[in-house]
């Protein structure tokens, strides 16, 4: 079973890849790939929309015409705003396995349950039919990924005991957030007694490079770069399976491997380090946007949110002058002050961020309506 495939608990998340002209850079991506296997490494993940469609083309080219099909485990996900009916979701899945190059997924996801989600994939069937797919051997295992509440996860489950695994954002800065509510829906997986993949240990890249007071308080007590000290956290979790990274070039490859591969699990000081840390990053109240751009997939003018609330962040944490971030967004030819208002993004986003609101302060930040 694939399962027992997996080697490691460094999974290889496949939606930030390095692009160059708007095309994956194929070059990189082999060499990636090369280093993870090499290092005894073989967990992919991607969905249908990851990297604008590209993701599944690239893990075709680059991994599954190179490697053995026994040499990795392949995970990929049924995401809500590719289908609108029942009769959608079947070709969708077999258009997926056909772009990817695959017979069978050995992980396949319920992409983003939450409560506007999961009431659609209920009224379109989308359980049943996957669970058939399994029947015939073109998924191994099924699970989901998750961005709500405890309560609402713990329905869920409760409806859907055959759920195999539980895919969480957790990481040391959300641990204990409100909005996210980490810790909680972790108990709620481990009181069903669910295998936990955590993703977005890095929080999108925003936890490899912290505060120099913050990365200070872990200097006391451990070594290793700023990823790794996420990492290592997420990792160091009882019930934890696997730790996802989205590496998008060699270093970071390098770097994530070496933190694996010579594991130092977290022990009371380091976890101790983390949570003296997470409230210094929090001092700086930068936008907790991790750049999945699951919201620019569903926005009808196809604003570049992502890129326009890193511009921002660089501005709020000092990185950057208003101007310098405004010439990151001179390439956009969509922006903040085209927004419509309508919300879908709101809806798809899993840092529940008020994209709207914080569009607008980015209007008057960089004046883009000029």
């Amino acid at each position: 079973m694939s399962f027992e495939k997996i080697k490691n608990k460094l999974g290889f998340g496949i939606m930030r890849l390095k692009v160059v002209d708007d095309k994956v850079d194929y070059d990189e991506f082999n060499k990636m790939i090369d280093m993870y296997m090499d290092a005894g490494f073989n967990y992919y993940d991607t969905a249908h929309g990851y990297i604008d469609g590209k993701s599944e083309v690239a893990l075709r080219e680059c991994l599954v015409a190179r490697y053995d099909r026994e040499d990795y485990v392949f995970a990929n996900k049924l995401s809500g705003w590719f289908f609108q009916k029942e009769d959608d979701i079947a070709p969708l899945f077999e258009k997926q396995l056909e772009i990817c190059g695959l017979d069978y997924f050995d992980f396949y996801l319920f992409h983003c349950m939450n409560h506007d989600n999961y009431p659609k994939f209920k009224e379109c069937n989308a359980f049943n039919i996957i669970r058939d797919f399994k029947k015939q051997g073109k998924i191994k295992h099924i699970g989901m990924s998750f961005h709500d509440t405890p309560e609402y996860l713990d329905m869920i489950l409760t409806e859907n005991p055959w759920i195999e695994f539980v895919q969480l954002q957790i990481n040391y800065l959300d641990y204990d957030d409100p909005a996210i509510q980490s810790k909680k829906c972790y108990d709620v997986a481990i009181k069903h007694g669910k295998k936990i993949i955590v993703m977005e240990p890095v929080k999108g890249g925003y936890l490899a490079n912290i505060p120099e007071k913050a990365a200070k308080i872990f200097e006391e007590v451990t070594e290793g770069s700023h990823a790794s000290y996420a990492l290592r956290y997420a990792a160091s979790l009882p019930g934890v399976y696997m730790v996802l990274s989205g590496m998008g070039t060699t270093e970071m490859m390098e770097d994530n491997i070496n933190t694996f591969t010579n594991f130092k699990p977290f022990g009371e000081k380091e976890f101790e380090a983390a949570h003296k840390a997470r409230e210094v990053i929090r001092e700086v109240r930068q936008v907790p946007c991790t750049k999945c751009n699951y919201c620019a997939d569903v926005c009808p003018v196809k604003i570049p949110i992502s890129n326009i609330f890193s511009a921002y962040n660089s501005v709020l944490s000092a990185k950057k002058t208003k101007l310098q971030a405004k010439e990151d967004l001179a390439e956009n030819a969509t922006l903040a002050a085209e927004c419509l208002k309508c919300g879908e993004c709101e809806k798809v986003c899993p840092q529940h961020i008020n994209i709207k609101e914080t569009l607008e302060k980015t209007v008057r930040i960089f004046k883009l309506n000029e």
